[in-house]
């Protein structure tokens, strides 16, 4: 894994839009796993910038959602679709049949995710995987667990992904997650996560210290050969 630790939120943004960029360039229909939250917003932003200047660059642009709310409305605010909607897929006009994501509300969650795990056996895998870090070390909806699944799956959700700032607002609590498994984020191409924000220090210190855990989802990225992260100064707090 490849450490970049960057003066502020603003220049991660700015680095992470970049390689996205230069990724594109390389390849205009990649496969771009999108995550939501906090971390990635002001990259996407910046990307709709872009997509100003040359609508082209993203013409074949595929976006796969990371990970999902389960047992919710997909029009709730605080759900990853309505993000993914506001923050990607309309600035980017990313039209459906290059966008795929979990349902929120499938009547089978299970098959759902079987469901995504098809189109990555028929379309996958990923090109380029868009990270955050969770407070407690979690990837996706991988939670800290005596052990890990590898494909995407239907998770129990942490007390501390319960508190997301994305589901405070929520009418309707998430009753699980939907979510790409580690095996799914490991086969893609790139990976590149971002970690900025306060109260992640302690996290970010384990990651740093190169261990691999399963209590520590994040750790896992060291074993992929592929992966960049940039770090936002404030969440070490050097």
């Amino acid at each position: 894994m490849q450490i970049k630790i960057v003066s502020s939120y603003n220049e991660l943004s700015r680095l992470a839009k970049e390689h996205i960029v230069r990724s594109l360039e390389t390849k205009p229909d990649l496969l771009f796993c999108a995550a939501t939250g906090n971390s990635p917003t002001a990259t996407y932003r910046h990307l709709a910038d872009e997509h100003q200047k040359d609508p082209n660059l993203f013409s074949k642009f595929r976006v796969l959602k990371l990970d999902e709310w389960g047992g919710i409305d997909p029009a709730e605010e605080g759900s990853c679709e309505s993000y993914l909607q506001k923050h990607l897929l309309q600035p980017l006009q990313i039209s459906e049949e290059r966008y795929i994501g979990l349902k929120s509300n499938a009547e089978n969650p299970h098959e759902e995710c079987k469901r995504i795990s098809s189109y990555l056996d028929e379309k996958g895998p990923i090109d380029l995987c868009i990270l955050g870090l969770g407070s407690n070390g979690h990837l996706a909806l991988n939670e800290p667990a005596e052990f890990l699944q590898a494909q995407c799956h239907v998770a129990e959700l942490s007390p501390s992904s319960l508190k997301h700032k994305m589901t405070s607002g929520m009418k309707q609590k998430p009753a699980y997650g939907l979510t790409l498994g580690m095996a799914d984020i490991l086969q893609s191409k790139n990976i590149l996560i971002l970690i900025t924000g306060k109260g992640k220090s302690a996290t970010v210190q384990q990651l740093l210290s190169g261990k691999i855990n399963s209590h520590l989802p994040a750790s896992f990225l060291w074993l992929h050969p592929n992966t960049i992260c940039l770090i936002d100064r404030e969440s070490i707090h050097l």
